[in-house]
């Protein structure tokens, strides 16, 4: 199976596996040139994966993973780890977001592969304090994990995700959440269910890319990715699909993505392609591919030095951090912590 990236009189070619191009006309802006480096600091970070890691103020929280992990704070002016303590359960499987400096998990799972339960309840970390508080339960019918989570004017919005695992029960619901009443109120479906994939907002629009319909029961675990881009406008309370020419241009699930320079940046992953191109050892992607919504076309930032997937992307100082993941489709976790710096 071949994967290309193609530059020719300045268009970008995208050479699917079986050979397509899809041509993506936008050059990478001056910003997008730079360097992924490793940053060696002791104590830290602990290996895991399908984690969380979210700045609050000047700190940054490593938490959840598979397994019982404490969180993990880093100061990235001293480029020093603190361990803290212990989450009240193991969760995974979330895109935990920050909230009036407390942390927010939603959407999670808990438990062992391939039937991983869905957690109940909302849970929140206090930085400040080091503790974790139960919120309110998130409605029967409508829990899932592997989902999406963004905040939008003092809302939360969770967006698809899978209700058994990796298993079965593919949703493409959005909900919202009211943090200061609990209140859940159902919002009109995504175009189509996808999970294992993060959610960005940019400006007044809701951008969601990357994911799989992960299907351990047909034995299809990662193989069914997701290449529509699907957009809900938060004005117009409504979704519509990209054109196919903006398709995300290597299908894969298991990213991470943030906003960077008003644009959405989808790193990493894991795909059919590890397993076909080394099944003994199938490596997770080293892509880093960006979409500007102003001409609905990606272009590429360099790639990781060693493929991740199963993480979470912080953005400070102009800098992105990702601390730990795993680096082969399924799990072989790093403990390291890989920041990307800009040359301008």
């Amino acid at each position: 199976m071949m994967r290309a990236l193609c530059l020719l009189s300045f268009t970008l070619l995208w050479c699917d596996p079986f050979g397509a191009a899809q041509a993506q006309s936008q050059q990478a802006p001056e910003w997008a040139a730079g360097t992924w480096s490793t940053l060696e600091s002791e104590h830290g970070p602990m290996g895991r994966h399908e984690h969380g890691y979210v700045r609050v103020g000047d700190r940054f929280y490593l938490l959840g993973g598979r397994g019982d992990r404490p969180v993990q704070a880093f100061d990235p002016a001293s480029e020093t780890w603190t361990t803290l303590g212990m989450p009240p359960l193991e969760m995974h499987h979330f895109q935990p977001v920050e909230h009036h400096g407390k942390i927010y998990v939603l959407g999670a799972f808990t438990g062992g592969w391939p039937t991983e339960t869905p957690i109940p309840n909302v849970y929140i970390y206090d930085p400040a304090s080091d503790t974790w508080t139960e919120g309110p339960p998130i409605p029967e019918k409508r829990r899932r994990g592997a989902a999406g989570l963004v905040v939008h004017a003092d809302h939360f919005y969770l967006i698809s995700g899978i209700q058994n695992g990796h298993t079965d029960g593919h949703v493409a619901w959005l909900d919202r959440f009211a943090p200061q009443t609990g209140e859940w109120i159902e919002l009109p479906d995504a175009p189509r269910a996808r999970d294992h994939f993060q959610a960005v907002v940019l400006d007044n629009n809701l951008y969601v890319a990357g994911g799989r319909r992960s299907s351990y029961g047909t034995g299809q675990p990662v193989e069914l990715t997701v290449p529509e881009v699907d957009v809900y406008d938060f004005t117009f309370n409504r979704w519509r699909t990209l054109a196919p020419s903006a398709n995300i241009p290597t299908e894969r699930a298991g990213t991470t993505a943030l906003r960077y320079h008003n644009k959405l940046v989808v790193i990493g992953g894991e795909s059919q392609w590890g397993l076909s191109e080394n099944p003994d050892n199938p490596p997770a992607h080293t892509e880093v591919e960006v979409f500007d919504p102003a001409t609905e076309t990606w272009f590429n930032m360099p790639p990781l030095s060693e493929g991740l997937h199963a993480m979470q992307a912080v953005l400070y100082g102009g800098r992105i951090y990702i601390a730990s993941g795993s680096k082969t489709v399924g799990a072989t976790e790093v403990s390291t912590q890989i920041v990307y710096s800009p040359s301008n």
